[in-house]
């Protein structure tokens, strides 16, 4: 059914638009968005008659003489035809009428209205109307049943109700469509049609599908897909004889379908692809013509009729060279049938006194180069021959064709491999969609641009969020522009080229202290601006030839290159830019996009070379931009969060599903700003649409971040995603500081101190469930400081193994933070004056009686550690090494002639042990001389308490220390002695059983701890108190 495309004539001015035939079909009718009704004569009528029915015009109808049209001030207004005179006005409404349909015998009108509201009315008495109430959304169109009993509506509330007209009530309501808040945000007009005539099948367009309804039994028979139709179908629209129907989609395909055979019969493309919103058939079904949201009038010219196509013949052949042979007669020759009823070339043969001709669907005599030639024909190597996909034909009388037996063979292979997916159009993240009359041009974290293109006004408000950068400005856009990007510094617009004018680019310097504050830049003739963005101090251009044009914030034309593919987007953030562009073309679905990551400091480099940008399956990319920290992040349009994670290689980690949030399939987040500190997404919401209205001014929503990882309803996947999640939003402070920006130290050092807290709560987890080898693992992404507190805390719960393990760790962590200017020999410090430090160092060294060194306890790695400080609590040792943020600097060699003893208030602030345990150690550890007052009063406590049995213990030393006062100095002299000797007894003894030790062979020597031999009884007590529970 091949046919003709005229070129388009332009009509009405941009936005939705409407056509029908008149009942002779001498005359086409068109309304757009101008609010007029045009009466072409012919598609090549120079001066079609015109009639303006108001501000806008949305629908139109045509029967009897009566001219109906849905006007925009709430009224259904009827003129005569074709003299266009004023004939009343037929129903009102509170709002607009949406739509506009004549019943077939043009008696009844059916109007639909944004009120949520259906009325039928009488044309021949206007006061007879019945108002079919029940849909909760805008009405988006109606369509009468031939027999006048049933009425179909689609409404933007997502459903597809049939009513009964008489009664008033619904019959049956299908939730297929998507929902919307309004008419010109729904994704499709879905324009209903019921089949002439027979009136047995309800045409209803799903997606990018037609859905076949049959009447009374309202059950779905049959589906119409095309796999080359990738946008939604906007309408459809039967012929006269009821047997095939058109469809118009969103990306301007034309298709007609053979609906008995489920067959595609023709297919045409728009010429410049834009969304087609009106479609009617010729009454001899001859012609299609159809309407864009343009505004421009086309036609399909040289259909077949219905006649033509009843008395169609099916013929198979055996080869491909068979179909141009002159000697075929007799020859059933098959049709080319694809797997899913993509297009394929009816043939069609005569009667049978005249099938020694086989000839086309237009009636043009056949021949070889003619059938092959033809733009609307196959590629032969798409053709596939199958009895099975054909059936039984049954012409109008009744009678069946019978098919020979003999299967044929395939002429070609079919590809039946996924489909190119068309490329993504470029965008401006932040902004909404460029025929919108009333949009946002750019939403960022400065401020907003709205762009105005009405019948009033054609300009671009630009509003900062703080007015201490600038005021705000009113700009008119004599040139245009559809493209802006905003700053601190300026304002950016690009507009595209026309016949007369090259593409400009005009960026506003208001940050400029000359008085000189604009410049703009004439693009070559033949290239138009498709990207722009601004940086600190660099504006940036991406354009049809592949390029990108760097200048400087003052005019200054920079560097250009080359970009690999077409730009999707580009965003920038202070030295970054980010490039987002097509790298090849898609499969099934998919987007094939590159990222590019350049940063244009002092050292200029390429970070991101070019590679694959991760969305999800069957999206495309909505936003590209930078967190308020400088961190690049996307969305797609599945709502994926998707953040760069620089310490690990560059990769792009999912922190965000806006549709988790969504409470319907139809509604939307629109993205204006992305914070890792506090971590919030910053968007607006959406309910029944993709894009927010400029006004009212939209509320800005605040969604959280959550990573993706598996049973986060549980206590340990809650853990692990919020540690995870801090680790990832930590990285900036290192890119930062690198850079050389001022870092935040009181939130870094929050953010790790939570880090630590988390895995030291994992830690007590795993150990309660018993599992000893996670704790180790999750102990080696502690500091050392927290591993000794799981120590503590192992050794409290008697898991002594893992205790030991955790100890070796700790003293391997303490290695690496000493470093190799650390291997010299540690200092010696007496025991009189670090105790602690001197006890402990004593015993590294030691032996087990097998052989074998004994295991390292936690305490034995804290051997003159205090030379150098550890990192603060939560530092990230995640990556395996030490983080790049600001950490604790080391301490300044000491002399190693004259070394300072430590006092107890140093250590305790190095190892963070708990106040009470150095006393709890010194107390019952740690072996102190006694003063000749302590010795008095262990003699002499009994008869303190004899004489006062009810004394406290500060009383008792308070009354013992009064009556050692009252002793004569020689008595208190004597005690005095007597302590000094029991000192110097215990010294005695201390040195007998060193050596001792010393016969028995074991090693009280190490290399890395304190010269000083650390007697066996003192190092029991140490492991004694190290593994006590209280």
């Amino acid at each position: 059914m091949p046919c003709e495309r005229k070129p388009m004539r332009y009509g009405h001015s941009e936005g939705q638009t409407d056509v029908c035939f008149d009942d002779t079909g001498n005359f086409i009718v068109t309304c757009g968005s101008d609010g007029d009704v045009r009466i072409w004569e012919s598609l090549d009528d120079d001066d079609p008659k015109s009639i303006s029915v108001g501000e806008k015009a949305y629908s139109c109808a045509l029967k009897n003489g009566k001219l109906v049209t849905a006007a925009a001030n709430n009224t259904v207004q009827m003129h005569t035809f074709p003299e266009g005179e004023p004939d009343g006005i037929l129903t009102r409404f509170t709002t607009n009428a949406t739509h506009v349909a004549y019943n077939s015998s043009g008696s009844r009108v059916a109007a639909g209205s944004s009120d949520f509201m259906v009325k039928v009315v009488e044309v021949s008495d206007s006061s007879q109307q019945k108002t079919l109430r029940g849909h909760n959304a805008p009405v988006l169109s109606v369509t009468f049943d031939p027999k006048d009993e049933f009425l179909a509506s689609a409404s933007c509330d997502g459903s597809v109700v049939v009513w009964k007209i008489e009664e008033q009530t619904q019959v049956i309501s299908w939730p297929l469509l998507q929902k919307s808040n309004d008419v010109t945000n729904s994704k499709s007009l879905c324009r209903l049609a019921w089949q002439p005539r027979v009136a047995k099948l309800l045409a209803v367009p799903v997606e990018t599908t037609v859905q076949l309804y049959q009447r009374d039994s309202w059950a779905l028979v049959s589906t119409l897909s095309d796999d080359l139709g990738t946008q939604p179908i906007n309408v459809v629209a039967w012929s006269p004889c009821g047997k095939f129907l058109a469809t118009g989609s969103i990306g301007g395909l034309l298709t007609v379908w053979d609906v008995e055979g489920k067959l595609c019969v023709d297919r045409q493309k728009h010429e410049k692809g834009y969304t087609v919103c009106g479609l009617a058939w010729h009454p001899s079904g001859t012609q299609i013509a159809y309407t864009d949201t343009e505004g421009c009038l086309g036609l399909l010219d040289g259909l077949s009729s219905s006649s033509s196509s009843s008395t169609m013949a099916i013929k198979s052949t055996k080869s491909y060279d068979d179909l141009f042979d002159d000697n075929d007669d007799d020859r059933p020759m098959d049709e080319g049938v694809s797997e899913s009823g993509s297009p394929a070339k009816n043939l069609v043969a005569l009667d049978d006194e005249d099938d020694d001709d086989l000839v086309p669907a237009t009636g043009r005599a056949r021949n070889r180069s003619a059938f092959l030639d033809d733009e609307n024909s196959l590629d032969p190597g798409s053709l596939k021959l199958g009895l099975d996909k054909l059936g039984n034909y049954e012409d109008d009388a009744g009678s069946a064709i019978v098919l020979p037996a003999a299967s044929a063979a395939p002429l070609h292979p079919v590809y039946e491999g996924p489909m190119p997916t068309p490329h993504q159009k470029a965008f401006q993240p932040g902004s909404t969609p460029a025929h919108l009359m009333h949009r946002f041009m750019m939403w960022n974290s400065v401020g907003i641009v709205r762009g105005y293109n009405d019948e009033r006004d054609n300009a671009v408000d630009v509003e900062f969020h703080d007015t201490a950068i600038h005021h705000a400005m009113h700009l008119t856009n004599s040139l245009g522009h559809t493209l802006a990007d905003l700053s601190h510094e300026a304002v950016l617009l690009a507009c595209p080229s026309t016949d007369e004018l090259a593409s400009k680019l005009q960026c506003l310097h208001f940050s400029s202290w000359d008085t000189n504050k604009e410049w703009m830049v004439d693009l070559p003739k033949g290239e138009d601006v498709r990207a722009v963005c601004l940086g600190q101090g660099w504006a940036a251009a991406a354009t049809s030839a592949l390029m990108l044009r760097l200048f400087s914030i003052g005019g200054v034309q920079r560097e250009l290159f080359s970009l690999p593919g077409p730009v999707v987007c580009m965003a920038g953030y202070g030295e970054q830019l980010l490039i987002v562009y097509h790298r090849g073309t898609g499969f099934d679905g998919d987007q094939a996009l590159g990222v590019q990551l350049l940063l244009f400091g002092r050292n200029r480099q390429q970070v991101i070379q070019g590679e694959p940008l991760p969305i999800s399956r069957r999206s495309h990319l909505s936003w590209l931009g930078f967190t308020a920290e400088g961190t690049p992040c996307f969305i797609d349009s599945e709502g994926v969060v998707r953040l760069l994670n620089r310490s690990l290689g560059n990769t792009w980690t999912p922190v965000c599903n806006t549709r988790d949030h969504c409470k319907g399939k139809s509604d939307h987040y629109w993205v204006v700003g992305v914070h890792e500190n506090p971590q919030q997404l910053r968007c607006i919401p959406c309910k029944g649409s993709r894009y927010p209205p400029t006004l009212p001014r939209p509320a800005v929503a605040v969604l959280p971040f959550k990573l993706p990882l598996c049973q986060t309803t549980t206590e340990k996947g809650q853990m692990e995603e919020q540690y995870w999640r801090s680790v990832l939003l930590q990285n900036h402070f290192g890119f930062l500081s690198s850079s050389g920006y001022e870092i935040d130290e009181e939130a870094q050092s929050r953010a790790q101190k939570e880090q630590q807290e988390l895995l030291m709560k994992m830690f007590a987890l795993s150990c309660k469930l018993e599992r000893e080898f996670r704790c180790v693992e999750l102990a080696e992404l502690m500091t050392q400081n927290v591993v000794t507190l799981a120590i503590r805390y192992a050794s409290r719960s008697r898991r002594m193994a893992l205790a030991q393990r955790l100890s070796e760790l700790a003293l391997e962590k303490a290695n690496q933070l000493q470093g190799p200017e650390e291997e010299e020999e540690p200092l010696q410090y007496t025991r009189r004056n670090t105790g602690f430090c001197s006890q402990v160092s004593g015993g590294t060294g030691r032996s087990s009686a097998g052989g074998q060194p004994r295991a390292t306890n936690v305490l034995d790695s804290m051997t003159s550690s205090s030379r150098k400080p550890t990192v603060l609590l939560g530092s990230s040792v995640s990556a395996g090494k030490l983080s790049k943020t600001p950490v604790l600097k080391p301490l300044a060699p000491r002399p190693k002639s004259k070394v300072p003893h430590p006092d107890r208030k140093q250590i305790l602030s190095c190892y963070y042990i708990p106040v009470a345990l150095w006393v709890k150690y010194h107390v019952f550890v740690c072996v102190r001389p006694k003063t000749g007052f302590q010795l008095w009063l262990e003699e002499n406590r009994k008869s303190i308490l004899a004489d006062n049995p009810d004394l406290e213990e500060t009383d008792v030393i308070k009354e013992a220390m009064g009556r050692f006062r009252n002793l004569s100095a020689g008595d208190r002299l004597s005690w005095t002695e007597r302590a000094k000797g029991d000192e110097g007894d215990l010294k005695k003894r201390k040195r007998a059983e060193e050596s001792q030790g010393d016969d028995n062979g074991q090693n009280h020597s190490d290399e890395n701890s304190a010269k000083k031999k650390k007697p066996l009884d003192t190092s029991a007590k140490l492991s004694a108190f190290a593994f006590s529970k209280n």
